[in-house]
């Protein structure tokens, strides 16, 4: 399992290095095209940017398409680009795709599926870690998509999370927002995020970044308003983890991530997601609307395992005790 990994982030790797080449060369792109072979289906999946989120999805995707026996130069041609978080970068894979007759595109994150929803009416669009697709205008309603696009939705329990945050830190009285200005997504998440924290009588603080770059400085400004802070699913949030946590640990606050790998990278808990889970759930809707499923009609589906997570390491770090109460059950990260 660990050198299929390997392999498979390699093979993404090198899909990198070759769309930051395409950057000064848009020629390159459409002269390196892989195509499909045979009569296999050509299968384009587009990572927004890497982080181990959207890595842990994109893995379960290519994982759930081989358990369900479409293997990449066996019985499928499954083409795996990377933009890079570059606009003109998605615009010349969507290209790519429907210049090779893809039989089925796919999306992970917001920009990636909206990038090939723009340029294409056709050919069927399965989106992967979208949390609000209305707010995207990639579908017309969560039960009835209405055209090419449907897929999964990574919609957080926003409640039950800010439940926990109130268990943890029972003595909080502001939380600090951080998200990105430009992710759909984020705005969304934070919309509702907010109602909840305020209704709990929480002074809310919000702070936007442009960019993963910008993430020390705007955390610095956050941590001294603010008792903790809670982050959305959000790209590049997850791409400057690492930045963010070294700030926050500097100050003693505790950060409240969505998902199972930002609390890995020192995040204190989160009632989030699986992020391997929700690609092999996209993958298993791939396979859906290759084997005939009509897209228009197939209900965006919302995330099988929601799952409690901790990271211990953080907790002492932070001198905060964790009930055992709330350890039972949980996924532990030390």
């Amino acid at each position: 399992m660990i050198l299929k990994t390997y392999k498979k982030r390699l093979a993404l790797l090198l899909g990198s290095l070759f769309i930051l080449g395409a950057c000064t060369d848009h020629t390159e792109i459409e002269s390196s095209s892989a195509s499909a072979e045979g009569d296999f289906p050509y299968i384009g999946i587009m990572q927004l940017i890497s982080h181990p989120a959207l890595d842990d999805i994109t893995d379960g995707i290519i994982d759930q398409l081989e358990t369900e026996g479409y293997i990449d130069g066996q019985t499928a041609t499954i083409d795996l680009q990377n933009a890079q978080g570059d606009q003109s970068n998605m615009q010349a894979i969507a290209e790519r795709f429907i210049s090779n007759d893809a039989a089925i595109t796919v999306g992970i994150a917001t920009p990636a599926a909206q990038a090939l929803a723009s340029m294409n009416s056709d050919i069927p669009i399965i989106m992967g870690a979208i949390t609000d697709p209305l707010a995207a205008n990639l579908v017309a309603s969560m039960e009835e998509p209405g055209a090419n696009v449907t897929g999964v939705s990574d919609q957080i329990p926003l409640e039950e999370q800010y439940d926990l945050i109130m268990k943890l830190v029972p003595e909080i009285e502001s939380i600090g927002f951080l998200y990105s200005s430009s992710e759909d997504n984020s705005l969304s998440s934070a919309t509702q995020a907010e109602e909840i924290a305020t209704s709990l009588g929480l002074k809310v603080v919000t702070k936007t970044v442009n960019s993963a770059n910008e993430i020390p400085q705007i955390a610095e400004s956050l941590v001294s308003e603010v008792d903790a802070i809670w982050v959305p699913t959000d790209n590049i949030i997850a791409t400057g983890m690492s930045a963010l946590i070294e700030v926050t640990d500097a100050y003693q606050i505790p950060v409240f991530p969505s998902v199972d790998t930002m609390v890995e990278e020192g995040g204190l808990a989160a009632i989030g997601l699986n992020q391997y889970a929700i690609g092999t759930q996209t993958g298993a809707v791939v396979v859906d609307v290759l084997e005939g499923a009509d897209p228009s009609s197939y209900a965006i589906q919302y995330p099988s395992e929601i799952e409690k997570i901790i990271n211990i390491k953080t907790a002492k770090n932070l001198g905060i005790t964790i009930p055992d109460e709330i350890l039972e059950g949980a996924i532990i990260f030390e």
